[in-house]
């Protein structure tokens, strides 16, 4: 057998483990958000046994109903916390892996970069100014306003980022990172003057959104931005194929068929309307983005293929096993979700940068 020959079988050997391994991966992932979903649906105040929980689930899927105060801590209280939980976390950590692939960089990261302070002020402006700017005959909600003012500040901050980081098709990483350092910081200042011009319940609201929180999940807001984040779920599956090829570089990916700047549009829009419709669910939660992707990566490779399920389905059990804890470690108290997170994810990124720097293997 000749020298070609065996390197070419050892190849496609290593190519079916690694697309076996990543078919077990996403098994194991699927278990593991199942399994915080039943805990997050079970822990509380009102401790609920795991079998229990599912009995209620049935029943209350069947129409069977259950034990008034049971059934209701579950499916009126639980429940869409519980979703809301799993649909910012997949989505976030989704974002995180589009703006890696797009910039082709571990560090992107919709929060790092400033893409959420910029979704966190535009939901700022809603919150104070959405009254004043939106007439009350139009009879508007104004949290149906979040989810849109979030996602134009997303997007905006992302277009931005882009266009200033990026010259001849060419993305330079240290200037995205001071980038979005300033823009972060610009929307800090005036996310600052806005809480200056509140009054108590609008500084409250702010507080809500710039520390992050999943305790004001209800059935209504759910309704209104559960249709933007599994839009953006769903989507994203159709660009696996363009984040491998610009993972090669643009010119690459336009010889190989990619349509490279439709992709980047997309790619953009559905970042920005991922982290919009995060923060106008459950505030400014930094770092979910940053550490799924990157750990995935290192556990199953960077075919996009697989990579995009799987960041969902981790980021979606990383968020509620956070909530969790962040609603039971103090309680009767709850800290804001967005502490639990940067707690996990500040030590995971300096590792990430001492790992770049040759410091750790």
């Amino acid at each position: 057998m000749s020298a070609g020959v065996a390197g070419s079988i050892a190849s496609t050997t290593a190519i079916a483990a690694r697309r076996r391994r990543a078919r077990v991966g996403l098994v194991l992932l699927a278990g593991l958000a199942l399994a915080v979903s039943v805990l997050a649906l079970g822990a509380g105040a009102v401790a609920i046994p795991p079998g229990r929980v599912v009995a209620i689930l049935w029943e209350a899927a069947t129409g069977a109903g259950g034990e008034a105060r049971d059934a209701l801590v579950v499916t009126g209280i639980r429940l869409p916390r519980l979703l809301a939980g799993l649909l910012v976390g997949a989505a976030l950590a989704v974002a995180g892996a589009l703006m890696q692939g797009l910039f082709r960089n571990p560090l992107a990261d919709p929060g790092l970069v400033g893409v959420s302070s910029g979704a966190g002020l535009a939901a700022g402006v809603t919150i104070v100014l959405g009254e004043r700017l939106v007439p009350a005959s139009l009879g508007l909600d104004p949290f149906v306003l979040l989810p849109f003012g979030a996602f134009l500040g997303g997007l905006a901050t992302t277009l931005v980022l882009y266009a200033v980081s990026t010259r001849g098709g060419r993305t330079s990483i240290a200037t995205m990172l001071l980038a979005g350092i300033a823009l972060g910081a610009l929307a800090g200042a005036l996310s600052g003057f806005l809480a200056f011009l509140s009054d108590d319940r609008q500084l409250r609201d702010l507080t809500f959104w710039s520390l992050g929180s999943l305790g004001g999940a209800t059935w209504g807001e759910l309704a209104v931005v559960a249709p933007i984040l599994g839009a953006v779920l769903l989507a994203t599956p159709v660009l696996a194929r363009a984040l491998n090829a610009l993972s090669l570089g643009e010119a690459e990916a336009y010889h190989l068929g990619v349509s490279v700047e439709r992709a980047k549009t997309a790619i953009i829009v559905l970042v920005a309307a991922a982290v919009g419709a995060s923060v106008a669910a459950a505030g400014v939660i930094g770092f979910v983005g940053i550490v799924v992707p990157h750990l995935l990566r290192l556990a199953i490779g960077p075919d996009h293929r697989t990579l995009l399920p799987a960041c969902a389905l981790l980021g979606a059990a990383l968020l509620v096993g956070a909530d969790v804890f962040a609603r039971t470690i103090v309680a009767p108290a709850e800290l804001p979700i967005g502490i639990v997170t940067a707690a996990i994810g500040a030590p995971f990124f300096l590792w990430l940068l001492l790992r770049k720097r040759g410091m750790f293997p």
